[in-house]
Formats: structure tokens, C-alpha cells, sequence
């Protein structure tokens, strides 16, 4: 059992996950992002596709259970980082992270990615690249893509893009470029479909959406650009 962020009482409990928790998953995903990031979201949908994916590493899909409730998930997938030089670096990448919201800020997400990574690093694996916003993940050791000199495209370098390295010096110095797991890119039209299986909940406009408009957008740029 894992210790216990400070607040949470009783001790909670994280393992992996089983195909029984697959529909709850679903579920507790879908409440912890509502109306978070736009009207509704698609987050739920995201975790129904990577069931099916390639992407997707199981020994890495982890819940978190307190007082014997399911109230956390958190899931990988494979990535790579390229350069001009052809040479490739095998990396990971996670999301969604998901905690309900009566138990968000109590340290219980801190305490997922901080078992993953663990399990991450003894099954092998030592970088992780993610999108997420920086003031909820440079405390787990995160840092700009600008530092490693990782971009989407060619001199760009979103804000959000954040990279961990699991084994220090794991990554070797170069110019890289992110390619993340096609599971990630759909359509809207096809969440908004699959969201039609649950129960209806208001589509309301927060001032987290426009935090996150901004956010998604920006960028870092070199010393001099």
C-alpha cells in the first residue's frame, strides 16, 4: 500500500488496472474533466480509445482506490523523439490524469505519478514527454521542452509541452522533435457522439476553458528569437 498524502484519510490504495474497472474508469474520467477545458470534454472518449490501441501500455494503466472507491486513473502510451540526424529516443507519455473533483488538491494525483514513475523506470523506461499545464507538474520534476531542446515542429515550443527525465542524463543532447501517439487525434463530432451513452450534465463555460485556450497556445521561445 502507498503512503498516504497529507489529508486523505482513510489510506488509499493504488494498482493496477483490471478490465472490471474499465466502465468506471470511463466514468470517473469524464467527471473529473467536465466543463474543464471546454464546455463538456472529450477526455472520457480519449480513455475509451485507448483501450483498443497499440499505444497504450497496460503494466502502466494505474488506479488509485480510497476507503475501497475508485477515485483515480492514470494511463501511458508509447512515444518517440526524432532529429535530422535520423537518430530516434523510445519515450513515454501519460494522459488523462484523472481524480474526481471532490478529491482534487489533496496530493492523490501527485501520489499516481509518483508511483507510475517508479513502475515507469523499473520496467525500463527513463523519460516521459507530456502537454499539461506547468504550474500542476514542475513540482514532480518537470521541465520546458526548451530545456532539451524538444519542439513540435521546427523552433516551436509549446508552453506546455513538459519533459521529465526518469534516469538523469537520460536524454542525450540534440535538436528532437515530439511525435506523440496517434491515439490522441480524433474528431470532436465522434466525443460528442459517445457521449450521448451517459447521463446528460450542463455544458457550462468556466474560466478554466479560457486558461487553457491560452495556455494550449503559447509558446517558449529561445534566448533571441
Amino acid at each position: 500500500m502507498s503512503s498516504q498524502p497529507g489529508g486523505c484519510r482513510p489510506p488509499y490504495r493504488i494498482r493496477l488496472e483490471t478490465p472490471a474497472d474499465h466502465d468506471e474508469v470511463v466514468r470517473l474520467t469524464r467527471q473529473a474533466f467536465w466543463n474543464v477545458h471546454v464546455p463538456g470534454c472529450s477526455e472520457h472518449y480519449l480513455v475509451h480509445r485507448m483501450r483498443r490501441h497499440a499505444d497504450v501500455l497496460p503494466e502502466l494503466a494505474l488506479v488509485l482506490e480510497l476507503d475501497g472507491r475508485l477515485v483515480g486513473s492514470i494511463l501511458y502510451t508509447r512515444a518517440r523523439l526524432v532529429d535530422g540526424q535520423g537518430r530516434e529516443k523510445p519515450v513515454l507519455s501519460f494522459g488523462p490524469l484523472s481524480i474526481l473533483p471532490e478529491f482534487q488538491r489533496r496530493g492523490l494525483g501527485k501520489a499516481l505519478v509518483a508511483e507510475s514513475f517508479a513502475r515507469a523506470v523499473a520496467l525500463g523506461h527513463d523519460v516521459v514527454v507530456i502537454f499539461g499545464n506547468p504550474a500542476n507538474y514542475v513540482s514532480l520534476g518537470f521541465r520546458s521542452c526548451l530545456r532539451h531542446s524538444i519542439a513540435v515542429a521546427p523552433g516551436v515550443f509549446p508552453a506546455a509541452l513538459l519533459v521529465r527525465e526518469l534516469v538523469p542524463g537520460a536524454l542525450p543532447r540534440g535538436d528532437w522533435l515530439y511525435r506523440g501517439s496517434p491515439v490522441y487525434e480524433f474528431d470532436a463530432a465522434e466525443a460528442d457522439a459517445f457521449d450521448t451513452g451517459f447521463d446528460p450534465m450542463p455544458r457550462l463555460a468556466r474560466p478554466s476553458q479560457e486558461e487553457f485556450f491560452i495556455l494550449s497556445r503559447a509558446r517558449v521561445t529561445p534566448d533571441g528569437a
